[in-house]
């Protein structure tokens, strides 16, 4: 395979085919090095002359020198480890600062949405100047800091879970922000998304089984318990709210519904365990339109049993994380990897994928 048709394949989302070659490979773990210096530091090392390599070419020039696969993964394991004492240094420092967010709330703007959410409302709405000014006191100034410390604990958190997985045996890293490729498990390149259990999911599970919809049946309970609600929030608010009122009600029908509820979620969170294939497809099929892509994924699925709309918490919970990744991957009767076939507006794909389950409760 040449670099051009590897080149193509990696832009076209082909990951699983070019995993499966064994130049596809060497294409893919020399894209783990993300950054000129490393590629010129492994050139140097192998004794390969780039002195008239244009930045462009670097990538090229590396693969097509045919360098052994097994430097490759060396000079990858030395960077990282490298880079990974720099940062374990202030890591429970880091960590003791995430545990000072008591609410996650995006405010009503998320990241593929804000420039838009603020043009909409603020830009084209508002025509007096001294309502705009208002307006940015009272609303947009609270919503843009959930946004921001929503941004700033998924993106520590995700750099602390990731390193949770490229500190094992079997796992080779990225070194730095490679896109579509988090790291390697088994010789296999997966890019990871940190997730909970998705209530659409739930939704779907209990329509197959011929049941209502946990919201229509919360919201029945506190109609009939005069437990009173703001029904013009969203559905997921709605249900986080309702769910957390009829917990902490007294009444019989209230702690026995929402016992229902979590019984529900309980198996399904031990069938998915057990096989994890139809999670896979519904996580490929309800990516967003902007983010979408067919590349091989492994899902970190956290989730609080105890109290499932507070599951972000987990994300700090590093000892919990440890346990829960490495118990996985050392417990492995399989390499990791399952087919994952889906559709997306009409095309099929089919995709290397896999879920890890991180519970508490």
């Amino acid at each position: 395979m040449n670099f051009q048709t590897a080149s193509k394949l990696f832009k076209d989302d082909q990951i699983k085919k070019l995993a499966e070659d064994r130049d596809g490979l060497r294409f893919l773990k020399l894209r783990l090095l993300s950054r000129r210096d490393k590629l010129e530091q492994l050139a140097e090392e192998v004794g390969l002359n780039i002195s008239r390599t244009p930045s462009n070419d670097l990538l090229k020039k590396l693969y097509d020198s045919r360098i052994n696969e097994k430097k490759i993964e060396r000079f990858i394991r030395r960077k990282f480890l490298e880079e990974r004492a720099t940062r374990k240094k202030s890591e429970n420092k880091l960590v003791d600062e995430l545990y000072k967010l008591h609410t996650f709330d995006w405010g009503g703007l998320h990241q593929n949405s804000l420039e838009k959410t603020i043009v909409d409302n603020y830009v084209k709405k508002i025509r007096r100047y001294s309502a705009l000014c208002k307006a940015i006191d009272n609303e947009l100034h609270a919503s843009l800091q959930g946004y921001v410390l929503c941004s700033w604990y998924n993106h520590w958190t995700s750099i602390i879970i990731e390193d949770i997985f490229k500190e094992q045996r079997t796992v080779l890293p990225a070194v730095g922000l490679v896109k579509k490729i988090d790291f390697f498990i088994d010789n296999r390149p997966f890019d990871l998304k940190v997730t909970y259990l998705p209530e659409g999911y739930v939704a779907t599970a209990r329509n197959n089984k011929g049941l209502r919809s946990e919201l229509t049946l919360l919201k029945q309970t506190a109609r009939r318990l005069v437990v009173h609600y703001d029904s013009s929030l969203a559905s997921s608010k709605l249900l986080e709210d309702l769910w957390k009122k009829l917990d902490d009600h007294p009444s019989t029908d209230a702690r026995k519904l929402i016992a229902n509820l979590k019984r529900f979620r309980s198996g399904i969170v031990q069938t998915l365990k057990r096989k994890p294939d139809s999670l896979l497809t519904w996580f490929y099929e309800n990516q967003g339109v902007r983010r979408f892509d067919a590349s091989n994924r492994l899902f970190l699925v956290i989730i609080d049993k105890t109290d499932y709309h507070n599951s972000w918490k987990l994300k700090r919970a590093r000892p919990l994380l440890v346990k829960g990744i490495q118990s996985s991957l050392k417990g492995a009767k399989r390499a990791a990897g399952r087919v994952t076939r889906f559709r997306w507006e009409g095309k099929s794909y089919t995709t290397i994928s896999d879920a890890i389950f991180v519970t508490k409760g």
